[in-house]
């Protein structure tokens, strides 16, 4: 009786120092994270990015300004790029809020890459998101489009979007901080377009850009299972038919032949982004890791 008394005492000890270490592990790792608290968030608590820096590649663009806006509007702090370094420090003072900076990002350039997120550090004090929305490839024909299409776009669209997230995850391991990455996809990284859609319109459906979208996406997934352990949530974001207000207005006919293939019978408006991509940004998707999320109006429904 008093071995096995003996024995019980060592195995209560045994689970007690184990449940202490993985409970400490758990303070330590996640240790600013807010969900660890007895307390329900409110939704309005889960959204806040108050306190959180946020980069965005292309921002100036069509879908990155609408998304910069929206993290602004939420709170965040935000470093949005262009080519043009002018043209990015213009937008960012347009931003909701204070604090917002513009910096300008060549990201066929790999070796700016790792620079470029010390200098957000340096500027900004941390980074919290990334958003990888800026596009650097053409738009051939399926008859034109050459190798150096594809080398360009993938390079631009799916290799410099993964240097850029390891460089953000290397950062958040350093903080022992948790973080988001959100990459912009495409409904054609899922689905084929209809050809006869484009039939007869100066608007192509480029073949590097389907390939690189698809590509990415599975890319979102892979990362996402590998940076988990570290805290850090990765998701894709791809949005359907948003033709910019050039194609709205010089291809008129083009855009309303799209609007017959969407369930919804219009196209998007890029404001429709901003609740999403504030939601995989924040604590309101702190559950939602390796997703890829069709904002298209149902097209890939039917």
């Amino acid at each position: 009786m008093e071995k096995i008394g003996e024995v019980g005492y060592f195995v209560y000890n045994l689970l007690t120092a184990f449940t202490l270490t993985a409970v400490l592990h758990s303070i330590t790792h996640y240790g600013s994270d807010k969900r660890n608290s007895m307390t329900e968030q409110t939704v309005s608590e889960q959204l806040d990015l108050s306190g959180k820096v946020a980069i965005v590649t292309g921002a100036a663009g069509l879908l990155g300004a609408a998304m910069s806006r929206g993290l602004a509007e939420a709170g965040a702090t935000l470093a949005v790029t262009s080519r043009d370094e002018e043209r990015a420090a213009e937008f960012a003072e347009t931003l909701p809020g204070s604090g917002h900076a513009g910096f300008g990002l060549a990201q066929d350039d790999d070796d700016a890459i790792p620079a470029f997120v010390q200098e957000v550090v340096r500027r900004l004090g941390k980074v919290d998101v990334l958003v990888n929305n800026a596009y650097g490839g053409g738009a051939p024909s399926i008859d034109t489009a050459s190798a150096e299409d594809f080398n360009r776009a993938y390079h631009t669209g799916v290799t410099a979007y993964f240097l850029l997230a390891r460089e953000v995850v290397r950062h958040l391991r350093g903080r022992n901080a948790p973080g988001s990455i959100i990459n912009i996809a495409s409904m054609y990284g899922v689905v084929a377009s209809y050809p006869e859609a484009y039939t007869g319109f100066g608007v192509n459906s480029p073949p590097n850009y389907h390939g690189l979208k698809g590509g990415l996406i599975h890319l979102t997934r892979h990362l996402a299972v590998y940076w988990a352990q570290d805290g850090v949530r990765v998701n894709a974001i791809s949005p359907g038919p948003f033709p910019s207000p050039n194609v709205r207005a010089g291809e008129p006919e083009f855009v309303a032949r799209l609007a017959e293939r969407v369930p919804m019978k219009r196209m998007g408006e890029p404001e429709e982004l901003k609740g999403l991509v504030v939601l995989l940004a924040s604590d309101g998707g702190s559950y939602i890791t390796g997703q890829n999320i069709l904002v298209d109006g149902g097209w890939t429904a039917w």
